[in-house]
C-alpha cells in the first residue's frame, strides 16, 4: 500500500563542488522540484508515494545516505514529512435554512434604494 507525501528537505553547508551531484542523489530517492539559489544551503519539496511498507524513518535513512556519499561527507540534513492522506480537514454542508438566508439577502440588495435626502 502506498501513502501519499509531501517531503521538504534542507541540507546545510553541503560540500559547494558537489551541490549539483547531492541535488542528483536526492532526486532520485524523491521527486524533489524547485532547488531556490542558496549559499550555503539546498532546500527543496516534492510530493509522492512512500511504498512497500517504508516508514518515513526509513525513508529519511535512505535519503539522508544517498545525499551524504554524494557530499562525500556529513552535512545537517532536515526532512519536514507532511503525510497527505489524512490531514486535518473541516467538511460544511451548507443547508436550506442558509440557502434561504442567500436568497433573502441578494433580494434585499437587490431592491432601488430610497432616496433619503427628500427635504
Amino acid at each position: 500500500m502506498s501513502r501519499s507525501y509531501d517531503m521538504q528537505v534542507e541540507i546545510t553547508g553541503p560540500n559547494p563542488s558537489r551541490k549539483e551531484a547531492v541535488k542528483r542523489a536526492a532526486e532520485l530517492v524523491w521527486p524533489f522540484e524547485s532547488w531556490p539559489p542558496y549559499d550555503d544551503k539546498l532546500l527543496a519539496y516534492g510530493e509522492g508515494q512512500l511504498c512497500g511498507g517504508e516508514s518515513e524513518e526509513e525513508f529519511v535513512e535512505r535519503l539522508t545516505r544517498a545525499i551524504w556519499t554524494a557530499n562525500g561527507k556529513f552535512c545537517p540534513v532536515e526532512v519536514r514529512a507532511t503525510y497527505l492522506d489524512d490531514l486535518p480537514h473541516e467538511t460544511y454542508n451548507p443547508d436550506e435554512d442558509q440557502y434561504d438566508e442567500f436568497l433573502s439577502a441578494a433580494n434585499k440588495s437587490a431592491k432601488p434604494q430610497e432616496d433619503h435626502d427628500n427635504g
